[in-house]
Order: C-alpha cells, then structure tokens, then sequence
C-alpha cells in the first residue's frame, strides 16, 4: 500500500513538472516567435520590449516556481542557484527595465530577450522531454553546449550594458527614492554595486553549467555506447 501510495506522488509530480516546464517552453516560444517578426517586419532593435515585454515578465515571475521546487526537493537543483538566477533577471526586469521608459527600446533589451528566449525554449523543453524519461539526444546536447554562448551574450552585451546605460537615467531620476529615503544609499548607489558584484556571480552559474555539461553529456555517451 505505502509503495502504491509513493508511486502515485511520484506520478503526480511528474505531471506537474511536465506540465509547468510544457508550459514554459511554449511561453518562451511564442516571445521567441514576437521578438523576431517584429525584428523581420519592422528591421527594428528597438520594439523587442514592445512585441514581448509583459509576456516575459510574467514568466520570468512565475520562475520563482523552480526556487520553490528546489526548495522541497522536487528537484535535484536546490535553492540557492536558482535563486540567484531569478533574481537577478527579475531585477533586471521589473526594476529596471519595466520602471524606465527611457531603456526599453535600446539595442541591450533584444540581445537579452533573444538570448534569454532561445536559452528557455531549449533548456525547458529538455526539461519537459526529461519528464517522459525520453528525452532527444540533440535536445540534451543543445541544452548543454547552447549556452556556452547564449549565456556570456544576455549577461554582457545584454543585462551589464543596459544597467550601466540606466545609471545615468536612475541618478537623474532619483529612482526608487522613496524606498531607499531611510537608507544611508541610493538605488544609484545599489545599481553600481550590482553591476560590480554581477560577473562574479555570473561566473559561479556559469561555471556550475561547465560542471553539469560534463556530468550530463559523459552519462549519455556512456548511455549511447551500452
């Protein structure tokens, strides 16, 4: 009775990571899909915020999902580096790009959207594949070897340059002064800081990737040879 009762939680959490990660690809597919044909009709960098700002958002919101999962062991992933990882994008996100009108139609908003957009629709269909236990062979290679590139072009080019080109704009604003009035600094001084600690730990996710890269890909090639 308590095997039967172990293998239905384990069939229902299975559903529901099919279902969250199914839902996540097609979400980040269709911002994929936006972000380009307006970049094809309009041979613009400047409507990416425009064509796929909100449907982003909200995914990017709902991610906090995958901290939780890690949390109550749902996942092997643990809490820590999916945290990092979503909070860093959601700040980037909802405080800086989503509060300055200013930033939203400049180059870094597409190389970050397409980067990010192209990285969720392999990594969560991979995930989603990885539910049925038959996961593709080229989607696990994609999802350990895309973001070798993906991931140094969203960060650099991408996030760092729009938060150092919005620091001009958050001085002369004074953003978030309201918040930050019984703080002994600003959110220009918080804006400087991210951008000095964010390579470092940038690098730390990266790194991990390298790391899990080697685990996944050796296993499936040992997988392959039996």
């Amino acid at each position: 009775m308590m095997r039967q009762s172990q293998k239905e939680k384990i069939n229902i959490s299975t559903l529901y990571l099919l279902s969250y990660n199914s839902l996540q690809a097609l979400g980040w597919t269709v911002s994929l899909t936006n972000i380009l044909y307006n970049l094809f009709s309009t041979s613009s960098l400047h409507t990416s915020y425009a064509s796929a700002g909100h449907l982003i958002s909200f995914l990017q919101c709902a991610a906090f999902l995958e901290v939780i999962h890690g949390a109550i062991g749902l996942v092997p992933s643990g809490a820590l580096l999916p945290l990092m990882q979503w909070g860093g994008r959601t700040h980037f996100l909802l405080a800086v790009v989503a509060k300055l009108d200013e930033v939203q139609e400049l180059p870094s908003v597409f190389i970050t959207f397409l980067a990010w957009s192209i990285s969720e629709v392999i990594r969560y269909s991979h995930y989603a594949f990885s539910c049925t236990g038959n996961c593709p062979s080229w989607i696990t290679y994609l999802r350990y070897t895309a973001f070798i590139v993906l991931y140094p072009i969203g960060v650099g080019p991408g996030e760092m340059w729009l938060m150092y080109q919005a620091l001009p704009i958050v001085k002369k604003k004074n953003t978030y002064s309201d918040f930050f009035s019984g703080l002994p600094f600003s959110y220009y001084d918080f804006l400087r800081v991210v951008l000095l600690v964010y390579p470092f730990l940038w690098l730390k996710l990266y790194l991990h990737m390298f790391k899990q890269r080697r685990t996944k890909l050796d296993k499936h090639h040992v997988k392959k040879r039996a």
